[in-house]
């Protein structure tokens, strides 16, 4: 499990013009499982994934799709964990 930090690097109306397809970036590893939650920093300085792979590297691979990254608009701090007490609930979205 992973959970991904997003630090905006440039001013909130450049992170605007790039939220669309931040969106879609988003969409499309929630369908394939791999994001569980996300959402923005309060104050507004960045975001949120809560994440699960296989590996730091498949995050990489993951985090070089995201247009805030390839625009340089957020960089990401990982943080690996592995869950050892959860909620009874949340034990099928922590299987891969």
């Amino acid at each position: 499990m992973f959970i991904l930090i997003l630090m905006y690097q440039k001013p909130l109306s450049e992170v605007e013009k790039f939220l669309a397809e931040h969106k879609t970036y988003l969409d499309k590893y929630y369908s394939t499982k791999n994001f569980i939650a996300s959402g923005r920093q309060n104050p507004r300085v960045g975001g949120v994934i809560l994440c699960k792979a296989e590996s730091k590297e498949e995050i990489l691979s993951i985090i070089k799709e995201d247009p805030f990254f390839v625009n340089d608009i957020a960089k990401y701090e990982i943080i690996e964990f592995e869950p050892t007490k959860y909620l009874a609930e949340f034990k099928g979205v922590l299987s891969l």
